[in-house]
């Protein structure tokens, strides 16, 4: 393998979801930052729950308005 070329590797990278969870991974960051993880997911939980990335729902409503 080629010296230097590689980016630094982290065994105990954290990891933030929006919903308060923590955990650790190995990754090149230091610090991830998820909108959704296993603990909040639906298809784990077997709640439903609508994901709005970024405002999308409401664009959506803006533009075509509630019924």
């Amino acid at each position: 393998m080629k010296q230097d070329i590689h980016p630094q590797y982290h065994k105990n990278a954290q990891v933030q979801c929006a919903c308060g969870n923590e955990f650790t991974v190995g990754s090149t960051k230091k610090l991830i930052e998820v909108e959704i993880c296993s603990e909040c997911h639906p298809f784990y939980t077997g709640q439903e729950k609508v994901v709005d990335k970024q405002g999308q729902i409401q664009k959506f409503k803006e533009k075509y308005g509630e019924e």
